[in-house]
């Protein structure tokens, strides 16, 4: 059986290098080497819908109910800021996923760090709307967010590591050219209102609140 879909904010690399062999050049220090298409920077991680709107009404008790979590997740999700394109590079390779995935740490823009830091801070308004309560140990807590860290580290998942030692590997720097941000899975998210009635939105909406 097909597992639900994570959403997740991120933006997707349109270029590694200046020809197909710089990324290929990678499969020198991993195995199982991810297609290029496909690759992408997370921003920020939602998870199952679903997941999360539980883990929800699970903290509040019932106060929030998961199908008022997830109407207000998916108009909070929609109404997000987007990220203009931008360049990047890395120069190393980390482990990631509990060692069981390669990444290349990339090293982004100020202004992109500056938005992720915006998308972490909307989430928090859009939790206190929610009326969840210690909402950074909600954030660290939850399954369905999957925070472990509460510091972000940019990278982007290439294949899993051909060996146990922990790293990181440095490589030659290469160039990255990343698209527009843009919601993962987005075709799978219900429409807004389609079950219950999400709360009422005031004046500190956390729709507005990822803009800088």
């Amino acid at each position: 059986m097909q597992s639900a879909p994570r959403i997740t904010v991120e933006a997707p690399v349109l270029a590694v290098g200046s020809a197909p062999s710089d990324y290929e050049e990678l499969g020198s220090h991993v195995d199982a080497l991810r297609r290029q298409q496909g690759l992408h920077l997370t921003l920020l991680h939602i998870g199952v819908l679903a997941d999360f709107a539980q883990d929800i009404a699970d903290w509040t008790k019932g106060i929030t109910t998961a199908g008022e979590a997830a109407n207000a997740t998916v108009a909070w999700l929609e109404a997000l800021p987007v990220l203009g394109g931008f360049s990047a590079s890395s120069r190393r390779l980390v482990l990631l996923g509990g060692g069981r995935v390669s990444g290349l740490e990339v090293d982004v823009p100020q202004h992109v760090r500056d938005f992720q830091v915006s998308l972490v801070k909307a989430l928090h308004e859009l939790l206190d709307e929610l009326l969840v309560d210690s909402v950074d140990d909600f954030i660290l807590g939850s399954r369905a967010l999957g925070f472990r860290y509460p510091r972000w580290t940019p990278h982007i998942a290439v294949g899993r590591p051909r060996t146990r030692e922990r790293g990181p590997w440095e490589i030659e720097p290469v160039a990255l050219e990343f698209g527009e941000s843009r919601i993962r899975n987005r075709q799978f998210l219900p429409a807004a209102g389609a079950g219950e009635r999400p709360l009422d939105q005031g004046p500190g909406d956390p729709r507005a609140g990822g803009g800088t």
